[in-house]
């Protein structure tokens, strides 16, 4: 047998394992309903992973509701396409971040109006997917009392999925969640003094 037919027929072997494996996996998970996401952790993409999951339940025709906590900018590419889709209720109810606004009783205020909204989505058993972007943040700061937050988002119709994006998710809502996803940083533009950009960053 030559080389390269030994590889080929290692790596058939290999794979059939692993095939055996996931099989296996997928036959187990035969559970159904909402799951809770949350994207936490210093690296960037935190908000464009939950925006493509928005998009992917776009395409399977889910009407679709997004809270954005913190950031109070209404001129980002996101918002302007997915403003565009009959699907989606969208709602800026951030005043900017923290080091801009310096006001933690208006920055608190902003944050129950948001989750008000919040729980309007929460609520409503005909959307099928609630993205509450930046809301770690603000339940990092206790804006909002994160018992109540959690069971909120638990209290929700059993079919309704929510992504909750945000540096420093507490420990409790990781608890909570179903997947979590915590991303690091390698490598930054802005630390080498690049500007963030339209259809980049923003």
């Amino acid at each position: 047998m030559t080389d390269s037919s030994d590889r080929d027929a290692r790596h058939k072997t290999r794979m059939e394992r692993k095939k055996a494996v996931v099989d296996a996996a997928i036959a187990a998970a035969t559970d159904k309903r909402g799951v809770v996401l949350v994207n936490t952790g210093n690296g960037k993409g935190k908000s464009s992973a939950a925006f493509g999951v928005l998009a992917r339940a776009i395409g399977h025709g889910f009407q679709c509701g997004v809270v954005q906590f913190v950031k109070g900018r209404s001129d980002t590419g996101e918002e302007a396409f997915f403003r565009r889709q009959p699907e989606v209720s969208w709602h800026v109810m951030g005043d900017g971040f923290t080091w801009d606004t310096q006001d933690r009783s208006a920055d608190i205020a902003s944050a129950k109006a948001g989750w008000e909204q919040a729980r309007a989505f929460l609520r409503d058993p005909s959307i099928g997917l609630v993205v509450l972007d930046e809301l770690n943040i603000v339940l990092k700061y206790a804006y909002l009392d994160v018992a109540e937050v959690i069971a909120d988002i638990a209290a929700r119709p059993a079919h309704q999925h929510v992504v909750v994006t945000g540096r420093g998710a507490p420990d409790a809502l990781l608890e909570a969640a179903d997947t979590v996803t915590d991303m690091g940083v390698v490598k930054h533009a802005f630390k080498a003094g690049i500007a963030a950009q339209a259809g980049v960053e923003f």
